[in-house]
């Protein structure tokens, strides 16, 4: 892909170790679900879509409050729960070279070995 690569671990320092789970939308008030998840550990409540183009709700905490927040969650249907590495600083870019990276990173996830691609792309 015409870069180089850095070394393991060489950006870690740009990215926070998160736990991440997500919950089908349909039928959830995103407020209220706030508002009651804050005291278990709740970080960040985003609004996405599923790879099937669902609607979900994307909801961060730090890795430690992992378990406390899974607890909680445990009293709903819980449609995925994993941990990510989340950028601290994503960066911008003109369209052809947003272009280049992702052709990279789906390149990179395309390969065998590769089990997850984290980045740092907005």
């Amino acid at each position: 892909g015409g870069v180089n690569l850095g070394s393991a671990g060489s950006v870690g320092f740009q990215f926070q170790r998160m736990g991440v789970f997500r919950l089908p939308a349909e039928g959830l008030d995103a407020d209220e679900l706030e508002l009651e998840l804050i005291d278990h550990g709740l970080e960040e409540l985003l609004e996405g879509e599923s790879d099937d183009g669902e609607p979900q709700l994307v909801i961060r905490c730090s890795f430690a409050e992992i378990g406390n927040l899974q607890r909680e969650l445990e009293k709903r249907e819980t449609g995925s729960a994993e941990m990510e590495y989340v950028c601290l600083a994503p960066t911008d870019l003109g369209e052809a070279e947003e272009r280049d990276v992702l052709e990279l990173i789906a390149a990179l996830e395309q390969d065998d070995d590769v089990q997850r691609v984290f980045h740092a792309l907005a």
